[in-house]
């Protein structure tokens, strides 16, 4: 008996965890809790702007926009170089992983924008 009903419990939350996992992949929902990923989701949801530092810096290297995105969505955001309670923007040094490991931008988190201050090619 209790068998019979461990067996139910089985199949009855293998089906929900199937139709919970399609129902929040189509939601596109995030789950931005730690520290790094808050702080990258304020600044990629805010318009970005690039110095003319940042931009020089893009041409010499043949570092496009994607890389840049992708270091804010997949990047660390090294809070001891940072200054987070700067006032009134405050900047952020984020670095890259894997392949654009090599690559840091120091950002400064406004209300309304997110200017990218400063790219560094170690």
């Amino acid at each position: 008996m209790l068998l019979k009903r461990i067996g139910y419990f089985l199949v009855g939350v293998s089906i929900s965890s199937i139709g919970v996992y399609f129902f929040w992949q189509k939601k596109n929902a995030t789950f931005d809790y730690g520290m790094d990923a808050r702080t990258l989701k304020t600044i990629r949801i805010k318009k970005r702007i690039f110095s003319d530092g940042a931009k020089k810096v893009m041409q010499n290297s043949n570092i496009d926009t994607t890389a840049v995105a992708t270091i804010l969505y997949t990047g660390d955001v090294n809070f001891g170089k940072s200054k987070p309670r700067q006032k009134p923007c405050a900047s952020y040094y984020i670095t890259g992983k894997k392949e654009l490991e090599n690559i840091s931008l120091y950002v400064t988190r406004c209300d309304s924008t997110a200017t990218i201050d400063k790219i560094i090619i170690d």
